[in-house]
């Protein structure tokens, strides 16, 4: 069972709201919604700099990425909070290898699941700079695949973004999209995943 990390398993967004504004802030750059952020999400921290300095002004970018990264480092726990039911399910299926793998980068994943008390539930955490890859690309997925030889129709990715459904297409293993995290619900609707859930909860009863 592989699991998306921010919106799946932990409510991160207001942390990365945060810590976007007072980027743009201290670029003396104008503030943006909330909900524009979140829709920045999911590509890893060089594609949310980009998107949220628009265009425009991409020529801060090397700074713009300093100033996040170490306001973040900072205040990543300021707000996070585990999604409902998380620990529901990771206990649920105590005697599956589950594994982390985000686009997030790979020591303020580690730092979150440590404080939040579920990175012993995993077997291994994979993000933004502990592989050569970030999904969508299929290698991660045959990364995971070949170190714990794993059938692709026995292997299922949870998530809440559109590069976990492409990826699990791309790659062949099973995909469920959890509609109530950051991702877009209609695209994610759109994107046709195997399983839908609202609630965390009713992964229990989807697999066994």
């Amino acid at each position: 069972m592989i699991f998306d990390f921010d919106g799946t398993l932990v409510s991160t967004g207001t942390d990365l709201i945060q810590a976007i504004n007072y980027m743009l802030n201290t670029l003396s750059l104008e503030e943006k919604p909330g909900q524009e952020i979140l829709s920045f999400v999911g590509d890893g921290v060089g594609k949310l700099i980009e998107r949220a300095l628009g265009p425009d002004n991409i020529k801060y970018r090397e700074e713009a990425t300093a100033i996040f990264t170490d306001y973040y480092a900072k205040h990543l726990l300021d707000n996070a909070r585990l999604c409902p039911h998380v620990e529901d399910v990771l206990k649920n299926y105590e005697n599956k290898t589950k594994i982390v793998l985000t686009n997030k980068r790979y020591n303020f994943t580690v730092t979150i699941a440590k404080e939040l008390n579920i990175a012993g539930y995993f077997t291994e955490i994979i993000g933004a700079g502990s592989t050569p890859f970030i999904k969508p690309d299929n290698r991660v997925i045959d990364y995971i695949l070949n170190k714990y030889k794993a059938a692709k129709e026995d292997t299922l990715i949870i998530g809440d973004g559109i590069n976990d459904i492409l990826v699990a297409r791309g790659s062949g293993i099973l995909s469920c999209a959890y509609l109530n995290g950051l991702g877009n619900r209609q695209e994610l609707l759109n994107a046709r995943a195997d399983y839908y859930c609202d609630d965390l909860l009713e992964i229990n009863s989807l697999f066994k």
